[in-house]
């Protein structure tokens, strides 16, 4: 048996760190045991659907990394399909035209609540004659479920669960309009992709009864479940927009790697020992949904935080350079040249030792793309004193004298020190504020090289003045 699993989310609103986790341990399971991961967009509902829910979240899955090993399926276009499988219950004598009109259903419904009973059909039209249905009345067909005995789930994370049929009815598969409901359009649409194990959030577990009702009277093999629990806000509530970002394409934007923020997600709900910064090749070789636990997870944002820190360091230095000339870009009058660039790319190994984000390290990386004059934060400001400003012309003329490499730039400003009765401490950080224009950045050796003897020179002159 191949396994074949899948994510199949809706498009009717952002692809949230829930639903992300969820195709996250899909395509592990399925890579883990040399299987499949596929994509059912489930675009059924057409007032919610859009067509930029469905681009959020191919786009969050390719950013993620977790691509599908065929083309997605639209749910949307299997209708004829989902009808074919009702009418094939119906004339095996497991499913059943149901009359009900909108208003029998409500007074149902009301006077179960009003009695203290679920607001379950009655399953009135089960094994009436329909020739007692009213002229021209369009049926829904609803599935004849068993009323004994009871519906069991060996569920891979949650245990074995059930629940007695009676309190099970007779659900729609078809509306009278000829639209499948979810329940059924899912099950066939598993069953047609020979999907083996539906991994999905726990609260579609009580789903999984009478979706399992509707292929055990198809005689089809029942996919192994697994519901993993939810992810909540640190305090414990539902997770939301008030506590942080929520969508995958937010911590995009706000400068995650997305193999930290998949790092981050696997250690939500699974883990193995106290390994922390597991990458995707150990994530497949090590991931077993056994090892899933049942309690619901946490969100951390300072825990992702650090972990994608972690990521930015091992992060190679071009790829950084591409994320940070594109995020200077797009700020608004911000151009980033060619020399620009390559300043970036050169301090880059120096600039990401002190970043947890990439917008972090944007920001420390701007006073490389920045004209003169450069404009100075409050702290370096107070640092160009007139004592210091001579200084800083003095010291334009000792590093003019060098190669411009940081070997040379440190060796000078030694010496300079040396001869000057001061330390150097003295020295770097009021010509770091005339370079960069404040008073944090890597080493004063290698950000003096990285901007380049012409341009280190024009700054250092301008700050002087």
């Amino acid at each position: 048996m191949t396994v074949r699993t899948r994510f199949a989310p809706s498009p009717t609103g952002m692809l949230h760190v829930g639903g992300a986790r969820t195709a996250l341990f899909n395509y592990l399971f399925s890579k883990h045991n040399d299987g499949q991961f596929l994509l059912r967009i489930e675009d059924t509902d057409r007032e919610r659907s859009t067509e930029q829910a469905k681009q959020v979240i191919l786009d969050g899955l390719d950013w993620l990394g977790l691509n599908p090993d065929e083309p997605p399926i639209f749910q949307s276009t299997r209708a004829a399909r989902h009808a074919e499988v009702a009418r094939a219950l119906l004339e095996r004598g497991r499913a059943y035209d149901c009359y009900c009109t909108p208003d029998e259903l409500r007074e149902m419904r009301e006077r179960a609540v009003a009695e203290g009973r679920p607001p379950r059909y009655d399953g009135r039209w089960r094994d009436r004659d329909p020739a007692e249905a009213p002229a021209n009345a369009r049926p829904a067909i609803r599935l004849k479920a068993p009323r004994e005995g009871e519906t069991v789930i060996d569920d891979l994370v949650q245990g074995t669960v059930r629940v007695a049929n009676a309190e099970l009815d007779d659900m729609i598969l078809l509306r009278s309009d000829g639209t499948p409901t979810y329940q059924h359009a899912v099950v066939v649409d598993d069953h047609d992709m020979a999907i083996t194990h539906v991994i999905r959030g726990d609260d579609h577990l009580t789903n999984a009864f009478r979706q399992a009702q509707i292929y055990q009277a198809m005689g089809w093999e029942v996919p192994r479940f697994a519901h993993l629990p939810l992810i909540h806000g640190a305090d414990g509530a539902k997770l939301s927009k008030r506590h942080g970002a929520v969508s995958v394409l937010e911590f995009r934007e706000q400068g995650f790697l997305p193999e930290a923020l998949c790092n981050y997600l696997l250690r939500l709900g699974w883990g193995h020992g106290d390994v922390e910064v597991i990458g995707r090749d150990d994530a497949i070789r090590l991931f077993d949904i056994a090892d899933v636990g049942r309690a619901a997870s946490r969100m951390d944002y300072a825990k992702l935080t650090h972990m994608n820190g972690i990521y930015l360091r091992q992060a190679e230095d071009e790829r950084l350079t591409a994320a940070v000339v594109d995020r200077l870009g797009r700020r608004p009058g911000f151009g980033v040249d060619a020399a620009a660039r390559l300043r970036i790319r050169a301090l880059m190994g120096g600039l990401k030792e002190r970043a947890k984000t990439l917008a972090e390290l944007a920001d420390s990386a701007a006073f490389l793309a920045r004209a003169v004059p450069l404009a100075f934060d409050s702290k370096a400001a107070a640092l160009l004193s007139p004592e210091n400003k001579q200084m800083l012309g003095e010291l334009g003329g000792v590093l003019a004298a060098t190669d411009f490499s940081a070997p040379a730039i440190d060796a000078a400003l030694r010496h300079y020190a040396s001869r000057s009765g001061r330390t150097l401490g003295k020295i770097a950080q009021p010509l770091r504020a005339a370079i960069t224009g404040s008073t944090v950045s890597p080493g004063i050796d290698a950000t003096l090289a990285a901007l380049g003897r012409e341009e280190a020179l024009r700054r250092i002159d301008a700050a002087s003045a």
